[in-house]
């Protein structure tokens, strides 16, 4: 499938290794966690630890809060003048009864296709874009999530990134994951359209809906820079981005949800002060239904 791609990239930062701190992130047996979500509180500033537990962030400022959260641990908040090592406590989960799924597989349904949308490609920075899936009666006999379509750009041989789902909380925000550890994919070079395969896990789409979510690691791995001089100024700063990019479709919604800075985001008509639905791009991502 040849996808053709708009990329705009938002983030041209000039490197100051002064501004960045360095830490580790560790389980409570001195164990390395890797790609841990990592935040500056209420800032768009945040990264992810490398499979060594090492991270740096774009930031100095001891007087901040940093989040770390991560499946399977407690989320922790801290200064950012005490994250050399943080030491994360891992949660202890009751087992889940046993259930036996009898699926047949013998009926697919694809939903969340968008008609005539523009597809974009986005250097967004270290945020988690969501796509929400409203429940649907028609779903009743197809009610099993077999594969995610998600449409991606990369420059890199492979590259890493989470997918996410999340049941709705009494706010309608994204809420309780309903995976009990990350889900990591690999995605291969070029405009793809990857059908990742999530039957193992069982998912069923609740009757309150679905939220699937993309996050970038913010990793060495997944990283490509490129330095820029100015001809005028001799100023150089370096150009760096993080893939695989995400695609999104340039269409009205009636509400937007974002990670950023620790916390999820809705932004609706009446929060942006317009009486319209919001002009936005949404996650290009699809669901195939079984039965």
């Amino acid at each position: 499938m040849k996808i053709n791609i708009f990329i705009v990239l938002f983030f041209l930062k000039t490197i100051w290794l002064s501004a960045q701190t360095k830490g580790i992130v560790v389980d409570e047996n001195n164990l390395q966690i890797p790609y841990v979500n990592i935040w500056v509180e209420g800032e768009n500033i945040g990264t992810t630890s490398e499979e060594n537990g090492t991270f740096i962030i774009d930031s100095n400022d001891g007087n901040k809060n940093l989040i770390f959260n991560i499946l399977g641990f407690e989320k922790k908040i801290i200064k950012l003048s005490e994250a050399k090592k943080v030491v994360l406590q891992s949660l202890t989960n009751e087992l889940n009864e046993i259930v036996i799924v009898n699926k047949k597989e013998t009926k697919e349904i694809e939903i969340g296709q968008v008609e005539n949308a523009i597809l974009q490609a986005f250097e967004n920075g270290p945020k988690i874009d969501v796509k929400y899936f409203p429940y649907n009666p028609k779903y009743k006999s197809t009610r099993y999530i077999k594969q995610v379509r998600i449409l991606t750009d990369s420059k890199l041989e492979t590259a890493t990134l989470k997918i996410h789902f999340y049941a709705v909380d009494e706010n309608g925000l994204p809420g309780e994951k309903l995976l009990k550890k990350d889900f990591i994919v690999t995605i291969k070079k070029g405009g793809r359209n990857n059908k990742i395969n999530v039957s193992k896990f069982n998912l069923a789409i609740p009757k309150t809906g679905i939220f699937v979510g993309f996050e970038k690691l913010m990793i060495e791995s997944n990283k490509e820079e490129k330095t820029i001089t100015d001809p005028n100024t001799k100023v150089t700063t370096t150009k760096r981005t993080y893939y695989p990019l995400l695609l999104y479709n340039y269409i009205d919604r009636d509400f937007i949800y974002t990670f950023s800075g620790g916390k999820w985001i809705k932004e609706t008509a009446e929060t942006k002060g317009i009486t319209t639905k919001i002009d936005a791009y949404q996650p290009a991502i699809n669901l195939i239904l079984t039965n």
